[in-house]
């Protein structure tokens, strides 16, 4: 029997996944205070050197390294301290820029709490945390983590069974807003009072990605540069997506997880600075040690 030329063409195109991948750009992105830097881009269809920009909204740190080792990615956004970890131990996903400068503070009822909750020993809110009462030794609380997530610990919050913890977006803003007596303590994300913030979060950028380097460059700047001058929109889009429930974003959530899109060239002083405290405190977080200076993409 004679197969038709065009059906046997559909065939083999269906056959090879890899001939439509061409034409995509897959975007792995974690849900959360990141995904307020990707809400313009989800709007609308984006293309970026003529290929569909494809966003996939991840719900773990975990998931998203799993798809990256599986090379199933060109673009994936993370937190720093996962993507150095998987560029040391060989998955080649570099660092195209950072979009988010820090989003953790200490909230609660007594800034004198004899105890802080948190959760997630040797992660970076951990981290953040021993360095910032190391830079405050008038503040000795005992450190709690029998919370196994940040929703666990704002619920505990919000009951009264925890007085004083450290929390993310958009969690601080909803502590805020649902009880009055809940305030900010502390703010986690900066070493002193002029700096930026910490680089806590890395957009990663595959080989096959290497290419649409300065398109994406520009996208992302564009994209972060729209929550921020219009955090009302963004806050529609990311509600209608299903990536936040209603309500539980404010315009002070996004201006707490400081905004602004740095390509790795110019991040990289904040980034090492940063790595610096990690390999310090927690160094098996980083594989032993800091990255090597091509983990650092810049444009030729």
């Amino acid at each position: 029997m004679k197969i038709p030329v065009c059906l046997l063409l559909c065939l083999l195109c269906a056959c090879n996944p890899a001939q439509k991948e061409d034409n995509i750009v897959r975007v792995k992105l974690l849900r959360g205070p990141s995904a307020i830097a990707f809400a313009q881009l989800m709007d609308t269809s984006v293309t970026v050197n003529g290929k569909l920009l494809q966003i996939e909204v991840v719900d773990s740190p975990e998931l998203i390294q799993a798809h990256l080792i599986k090379g199933e990615a060109e673009l994936a956004v993370l937190p720093m301290l996962s993507a150095v970890n998987l560029y040391n131990k060989g998955v080649n996903y570099p660092l195209l820029g950072c979009p988010l400068w820090g989003t953790l503070y200490v909230v609660g009822r007594d800034s004198t709490s004899g105890v802080l909750h948190l959760f997630g020993s040797g992660t970076s809110p951990d981290i953040l945390t021993r360095y910032y009462l190391n830079n405050h030794p008038e503040w000795k609380p005992e450190l709690n983590y029998t919370f196994g997530s940040a929703r666990d610990l704002f619920t505990g919050l919000l009951s009264g069974t925890v007085q004083t913890a450290v929390l993310s977006e958009p969690f601080v803003s909803m502590a805020l807003k649902k009880d009055s007596t809940v305030r900010l303590v502390a703010d986690l994300n900066r070493p002193d009072p002029d700096a930026q913030g910490f680089a806590q979060t890395a957009i990663v950028l595959s080989e096959r990605g290497m290419q649409m380097q300065p398109a994406l460059d520009s996208l992302l700047r564009a994209s972060c540069r729209f929550a921020v001058e219009q955090p009302d929109q963004a806050i529609r889009i990311l509600e209608e997506k299903g990536i936040f429930a209603k309500g539980m974003l404010t315009e002070s959530s996004i201006h707490r997880c400081r905004i602004d899109y740095v390509p790795a060239c110019r991040a990289k002083e904040a980034v090492q600075n940063l790595l610096t405290i990690i390999l310090a405190y927690e160094p098996k977080a980083l594989g032993g040690k800091l990255p090597d200076d091509t983990f650092f993409l810049c444009e030729h």
